[in-house]
C-alpha cells in the first residue's frame, strides 16, 4: 500500500487524524503548513480542499478527504483491527451520535466564533458572536458529559476515535481547568487516551 498524506497544522484538529493513522498502523506522512497564511502550502491545500481547512487527507490513490469524521470512518474501514469504531451495535450507535455532535455542533463554534470578523461583522457584532459561540460550546460539552461513562475511555474499557477528539479538543477554549470543573468525565477520558504512547507522541508534536 502506498502511504497516506495528511495535510496538517499544529494546534488544529489534524492531530486527531494523525493519531488515528498511527493507531491503525497505516503508512503515512504529515505535511505541516500554516494553513491560514498565503503561500505555496495554502495554495496546494486549496487545490485539494476549497474550504482551505485542515485536516485534509490524501488517500494512496490521490483522492482527497476533507472532513475528519469521514476520515475516521475510512481509516476504520481500512484497518478495523484498530477498533476506532466500536464493534458492538449498541456502543456504535452512541459513537456515531457523539462523533457527529463533535464535528457538526462543537466544531462550528470554533469555525465561526474564533474569527467572527471573517463574516464581515463590526466589532460589537463580532464580540457578541464570539460570546454566544463560547456559551453554546460549553452547553454542548455539558450535554456530552451526561452521555459518557469513562472506564477509562468515553465509551467504556476500549478506546475509540471519540477519545482522540477529546485529547485534542479539551486543550482548546474553554480549557482544561474548565473541563476539570464542569466535565470531569470527558477530561478523564482524554487523559486516559493521552497515556497511549502513539497518542502521546502525536500530542507532543502538535503542542
Amino acid at each position: 500500500m502506498s502511504e497516506y498524506e495528511l495535510i496538517a497544522s499544529k494546534g488544529c484538529g489534524s492531530a486527531v487524524i494523525e493519531m488515528a493513522l498511527a493507531l491503525a498502523g497505516l503508512p503515512h506522512r504529515v505535511t505541516l503548513i500554516p494553513y491560514l497564511e498565503p503561500g505555496p502550502g495554502r495554495e496546494r491545500l486549496l487545490s485539494h480542499n476549497p474550504l482551505g481547512q485542515v485536516p485534509t487527507l490524501i488517500l494512496p490513490d490521490g483522492t482527497a478527504m476533507t472532513e475528519s469524521a469521514a476520515m475516521v470512518l475510512h481509516i476504520h474501514d481500512v484497518a478495523p483491527q484498530a477498533e476506532l469504531v466500536p464493534p458492538d451495535v449498541d456502543n456504535r450507535a452512541v459513537f456515531f451520535n457523539l462523533l457527529v455532535v463533535l464535528v457538526g455542533a462543537v466544531y462550528p463554534t470554533f469555525t465561526f466564533g474564533d474569527e467572527p470578523k471573517q463574516l464581515g461583522l463590526d466589532d460589537a457584532a463580532a464580540a457578541r458572536l464570539r460570546g454566544e459561540s463560547d456559551a453554546r460550546r460549553m452547553r454542548i460539552w455539558r450535554h456530552m458529559e451526561t452521555l459518557v461513562s469513562p472506564a477509562p475511555y468515553a465509551l467504556g474499557s476500549a478506546l475509540t476515535a471519540l477519545d482522540l477528539y477529546l485529547v485534542v479538543m479539551t486543550a482548546w477554549n474553554p480549557g482544561r481547568a474548565w473541563f476539570a470543573e464542569h466535565c470531569p468525565k470527558l477530561l478523564a477520558a482524554a487523559d486516559a487516551a493521552a497515556q497511549i504512547p502513539a497518542v502521546a507522541r502525536v500530542r507532543e508534536r502538535n503542542a
